[in-house]
């Protein structure tokens, strides 16, 4: 490990200090998606990857938006 790089596991410095906490949720879920878009706004799968919500189970309701989703993701109750 080298100042937040964890080698074989996708995950690099971009997670800087949150590296082995980012590492042990896609071990338990799926790779984590991009935390951001190119504008460097909050990506709404990221959120739903950070809730554990199985991919899409927000973000690919028809219609719904990203500010919506976000809405959506925000109000919402994590499954134990």
């Amino acid at each position: 490990m080298d100042g937040g790089v964890l080698e074989g596991r996708g995950t690099d410095r971009r997670w800087g200090p949150y590296a082995a906490a980012i590492t042990r949720w896609e071990g338990l879920t799926r790779p984590a998606p991009e935390p951001t878009d190119a504008a460097g706004r909050l990506r709404p799968d990221f959120v739903e990857w950070m809730q554990g919500l199985d991919a899409g189970w927000v973000t690919a309701t028809p219609g719904l938006g990203r500010p919506a989703q976000l809405t959506a993701l925000g109000n919402g109750v994590i499954p134990q």
